[in-house]
């Protein structure tokens, strides 16, 4: 941009700056702070709507967008022309985004301790005994992105391990795609693989197919995870003697969806063990098409398959279908109190001399068209219980009863970290001219350079479902992608008279923790706020709500040992539990049901939760 078009912007600025101050005054923007930065705007607007006189707390000032002006008014001009997409790297760069871009990323390294990103396509194909060993592969990335196609292809006796697997990261995305095809002998190890991710999106297409005695072994698949996706295609097709073991798959995760297509189809003495399958899950999504169809002298075991899970649905088509002395066994299927919906469609159908178990099974699911003769159930459950449940999927700590804000309660603290990307709001003269809605989600896709099925696509639209989700009852909804949004919508509901308050930090996290001096916000009495929680998306955006019927505490946290302070918490209990889902994790946690008691919860970092001042 030419000087004199700058002079002229900034001679521009500085007079709408002027005439919509309104003689009022900024708190915290010092003389020598630029007054057309993204944080002075806040600020003015910050005076504008709220009437206590109080600053804007800390975390939220460090939200607002580091775009200067003039970068700000050139990404708003592209925004208007819908030619964001063409800056789009530069875009994210400056305005502090979180991006994902199509990468294919190359190169070879002797030293395999701590890797990531890496292409490892073709790498160890047709190999001669041998091991290869990732012990920290892409670890704590927020975006984890691997491929290893054709992965020790048409190898013999060669050994892969890998040890850790992009453990804690956000998003991952990675593409097992003809690994260990046609290999003999030699096996391929995952011992801890994708455990704490945030959205898996995960592919394993081609996995081990016509391979000859490969063992495969997942010690720790997805475990802990949230709300994504695992594909599973041709996985072990024409294998001979080929085991496959998942030693703990999706354990504790919340919303997994797993998808296993030609599961071992057409397989030789295939040998299939799921010890602990989604166990302790909340609303785990599993689809088993084409699973063992073919085979011969299969061996299947889910030894304790959705044992403890929330709600969820199952599916299996096509299972061990025309398949030869197969053997299916589920030693302990579904047996929980908040159970999902399961359909067999064609389950061991035209199979011959098969085995199939069910020892203990729980209710409300159906079998379709399924073989008639071979299936045996030890114990089945037809009907709920009417117990309370306690299950333990429910982290720990992380829904408790309002009797417990008391000085001296010895408690739990959830793990209140953030563990989303960092990102900036976008000033309001860019957001305002962006898509945001699954009819526009074509745009947006372009815009954020998010191909069909991959990981960008997924974070999308789960942001766009979530946003366009219908209220419950007596909830007001919104998403806001702007301080000044957020300030509008607080308002709104409130009034202008508001504080907004987070939790100090995130210290006391996993830990037990000592309750000290308690507040009382606004004496105690039932009132009404905002909470605001962030959700993933390229930009900082959050999701809004009214919460009627609550109390709001300030606690502080001390250390059990010393007695000392180390944290000050924001707690809000809910009174009115009524509209929940029966199956919603607080009354997992705390065993019972909707209406009965009061649910509270804290205010993770980077949350907030807005009330009116006392």
């Amino acid at each position: 941009m030419k000087p004199i078009v700058v002079n002229i912007l900034f001679i521009v600025l500085f007079f709408l700056f002027l005439s919509s101050s309104n003689s009022v005054t900024v708190p915290l923007l010092g003389s020598k702070e630029n007054p057309f930065t993204a944080k002075a705007s806040l600020l003015r607007y910050w005076n504008k709507r709220i009437s206590t006189g109080l600053p804007p707390p800390p975390f939220l000032l460090s939200k607002a967008s580091p775009l200067s002006a003039v970068d700000a008014a050139f990404f708003a001009g592209l925004a208007s022309r819908k030619s964001l997409s063409s800056r789009l790297s530069s875009f994210c760069s400056a305005a502090n985004l979180f991006c994902l871009f199509d990468s294919s990323p190359h190169g070879r390294d002797a030293d395999f301790a701590l890797y990531s990103n890496k292409n490892f396509s073709g790498y160890g194909t047709s190999r001669l005994g041998g091991v290869d060993a990732f012990k920290n592969y892409s670890n704590g990335l927020n975006f984890a992105a691997g491929s290893f196609t054709r992965y020790s292809r048409s190898s013999t006796d060669h050994a892969e391990k890998f040890s850790s697997y992009a453990d804690d990261g956000n998003l991952a995305t990675a593409n097992f795609t003809s690994y260990a095809s046609s290999a003999s002998g030699g096996s391929g190890e995952f011992t801890n693989y994708h455990p704490r991710v945030n959205v898996p999106n995960l592919q394993f297409t081609s996995y081990d197919s016509d391979g000859n005695n490969h063992k495969l072994s997942f010690s720790s698949y997805t475990d802990d995870t949230n709300s994504g996706s695992q594909g599973f295609t041709n996985y072990g097709k024409n294998g001979n003697g080929v085991p496959a073991e998942f030693r703990s798959y999706g354990d504790t995760s919340n919303i997994m969806g797993s998808t296993f297509t030609g599961y071992g189809e057409m397989g030789n003495a295939a040998n299939d063990t799921f010890k602990a399958y989604t166990s302790n899950a909340n609303n785990p999504v599993n689809n088993f098409k084409g699973y063992s169809v073919g085979g011969n002298s299969a061996i299947d075991s889910f030894t304790s398959y959705r044992n403890g899970g929330n709600v969820g649905s199952d599916s299996f088509q096509s299972y061990a279908k025309n398949s030869n002395s197969a053997k299916e066994s589920f030693a302990n299927y579904g047996k929980t109190f908040n159970g999902g919906t399961d359909s067999f469609k064609e389950y061991g159908k035209g199979s011959v001399g098969h085995s199939i178990g069910f020892k203990i099974y729980a209710f409300n699911h159906t079998f379709k068209d399924y073989a008639r003769k071979g299936v045996t159930f030890a114990q089945y459950s037809n009907s709920s219980t009417s117990g309370i449940s306690v299950n333990s999927w429910v982290e720990p700590g992380k829904f408790f009863r309002e009797s417990m804000l008391k000085t001296g309660t010895v408690m739990k603290m959830p793990d209140i970290r953030d563990r989303l990307p960092r990102r900036s709001f976008l000033p309001r003269a860019i957001s305002s001219k962006l898509p945001f809605s699954t009819r526009e989600l074509p745009e947006l896709k372009r815009i954020f350079h998010a191909p069909n099925n991959s990981a960008a696509e997924r974070v999308i639209v789960n942001a766009l479902q979530e946003c366009e989700r219908q209220p419950s009852r007596g909830e007001t909804k919104r998403c806001v992608s702007s301080a000044e949004d957020m300030m509008d919508f607080a308002t709104s509901v409130l009034g202008s008279n508001v504080i907004a308050r987070t939790t100090q930090s995130v210290n006391g996290s996993t830990r037990d923790v000592m309750i000290g001096k308690v507040e009382k916000i606004n004496g105690g009495e039932v009132t009404k706020s905002v909470s605001c929680h962030q959700s993933l998306y390229p930009s900082l955006l959050y999701y809004c709500h009214s919460v009627p019927k609550v109390r709001v505490y300030v606690a502080e946290i001390d250390d059990v040992e010393t007695k000392l302070k180390i944290n000050e918490g924001v707690a809000v209990c809910h009174l009115d539990t009524s509209a929940w889902s029966p199956g919603h994790g607080a009354f997992a946690a705390l065993g019972s049901r909707p209406g009965l008691i009061e649910v509270c919860h804290w205010i993770f970092e980077n949350d907030v939760s807005w009330t009116v001042a006392g």
